[in-house]
């Protein structure tokens, strides 16, 4: 039984030593053995690999894909005319010599993304400190994206290589920092109050321009109105007068007493009317006395 459990004790120290000298590299990653701290091999191609047991070689990996940093600083940057900016960049970089890499920047991704976030942070400033905001805004921002992956790429590549490749430099953003933003703001929204107000002038100046223009037509109008009523009155009044004329007279006697039906329906046009007078010696109510209409000159 002591036999067998030994047996199987050794089986299984075999199979982990075994197992620590075995490693997969992955085909996204470098893999690198370490002898006693020292950088003994780099493995770049995948697939199954032997090294000795720890303590003797350990492994470690280091991502070979295309990495992205971006921007984490909003400090303000000073354009040529000292205008405050603040910029939003990334980079894509990779790492393409480990062992460069690994004696320079350090073991792992994070320590590359921090030096070159400096570096690129730096670039970036010397550059725009030498545009216009108007020439960060143009075609030339292609031009300077371009000298700040040079100025990157001249030092990482310097007298100790960082062992990464910078393959693009892109400016997301430009903006003025928010205490210019909101003046700016501020001078655009007067501006448009003013071309507002400017507006509302003119058209209340066209308003009543219109006003007055209809007004003055409107009483030319009235005015004319009133002239032609008045002319077709006239005429109708002058017209009335001489049929009234030529009526009476053909028949005084008809018009003495239609003239005074016409002074009757005056005087009593209300109910409450009164009026006291001697029918007697009247001349007014002759014709109610009468059997007709009264004639002028008899009794």
């Amino acid at each position: 039984m002591n036999r067998l459990g030994f047996i199987f004790s050794s089986i299984l120290f075999v199979l982990a030593i075994a197992s620590s000298t075995l490693f997969v590299v992955d085909q996204r990653q470098f893999g690198v053995v370490f002898a006693l701290g020292q950088i003994k091999d780099v493995i770049t191609e995948p697939g199954l690999n032997f090294k000795l047991p720890p303590p003797f070689q350990n492994v470690s990996y280091i991502d070979k894909r295309l990495l992205t940093l971006d921007s984490t600083d909003n400090e303000p940057v000073l354009t040529a005319e000292k205008q405050r900016v603040v910029i939003d960049w990334y980079v894509r970089w990779r790492i393409s010599e480990p062992t460069q890499y690994i004696r320079n920047v350090g073991t792992t991704e994070a320590a590359g993304a921090s030096q070159l976030n400096r570096v690129v942070r730096n670039a970036f400033q010397e550059e725009i400190n030498k545009r216009t905001v108007k020439e960060l805004l143009s075609a030339k921002r292609e031009a300077l994206m371009d000298d700040v992956k040079g100025e990157v790429l001249s030092q990482v590549r310097g007298a100790k290589p960082w062992g990464i490749d910078v393959v693009d430099v892109r400016i997301t953003r430009v903006d003025y920092v928010d205490a210019i933003t909101e003046s700016v703001y501020r001078r655009m929204e007067a501006e448009r109050k003013r071309v507002a107000n400017e507006l509302r002038s003119t058209g209340g100046a066209e308003g009543e321009k219109i006003r007055a223009d209809a007004d003055r037509q409107r009483e030319v109008t009235v005015a004319n109105a009133y002239r032609d009523a008045q002319k077709i009155k006239g005429e109708g009044d002058a017209e009335a007068a001489r049929i009234y004329s030529e009526s009476f007279g053909r028949d005084p006697q008809f018009a003495q007493f239609y003239r005074s039906l016409d002074a009757y329906k005056a005087s009593f046009s209300k109910k409450s009317d009164v009026m006291v007078l001697d029918p007697s010696s009247s001349d007014f109510f002759k014709t109610m006395r009468g059997n007709g209409p009264a004639v002028a000159g008899k009794k």
